[in-house]
């Protein structure tokens, strides 16, 4: 089935060099959706809470806590890039962990028919791979790849055990980021193929 999809590209904010990633993402995908393929594509492992500021108004998981702080927040699985365009946006922010405070900037690029024979939501490209969950924001990120990097620094040793796996910042992996994007694009193909012919029925 041939849908409208669009060029994303996700940086992570103020990380030098820049973390990104660009991909092609069907407008019918809804933030919860693109919650999904962030994680994916950044080697997140959804441990923390997230939300979109998109426009004048915040999506992701709605608590009770929203009341106390004074702010709403919209269900993430209402809002699909199909109405952020209507909207006129075309660039909004992912945050994830809130202790950290990973900023994701989301750009909307161009806009176009998919392809019949490629499966959406499809990766493209990208640069240097995503932080060590838990690390500490952009300040422990610096430290922790200093450390892995020098063999004679302080906390060389003590960074080693506390990842435990090797680390390099510029291996993205993307072989195995096309396996698992392609994973869901695969997980969609049912649905859309169930609902075909039937308007408004695409899932996320």
């Amino acid at each position: 089935m041939i849908e409208p999809i669009a060029r994303i590209r996700i940086e992570i904010e103020d990380t030098n060099p820049l973390v990104w990633r660009e991909l092609d993402v069907p407008l019918s995908t809804t933030s919860a959706g693109m919650h999904e393929i962030i994680q994916v594509v950044m080697g997140w492992w959804d441990y923390h809470l997230y939300e979109f500021e998109i426009g004048d108004k915040v999506y992701g998981v709605p608590c009770s806590d929203d009341v106390m702080y004074e702010r709403k927040v919209f269900k993430a699985s209402a809002l699909r890039l199909t109405t952020v365009l209507e909207r006129g946006v075309r660039e909004f922010i992912y945050v994830y962990d809130f202790g950290d405070n990973w900023r994701h900037r989301i750009s909307i690029g161009d806009v176009r028919q998919g392809d019949a024979d490629v499966e959406y939501p499809c990766f493209i490209s990208g640069a240097r791979r995503g932080p060590p969950e838990d690390v500490g924001g952009l300040s422990g990120l610096e430290e922790f790849l200093e450390a892995r990097a020098d063999p004679e620094h302080e906390q060389h040793e003590r960074m080693k055990e506390w990842y435990g796996n090797p680390f390099d910042p510029d291996d993205i992996e993307a072989r195995r980021l096309h396996m698992i994007i392609g994973s869901i694009a695969a997980r969609r193909r049912g649905p859309l193929m169930r609902h075909r012919g039937r308007a408004g029925k695409t899932p996320s």
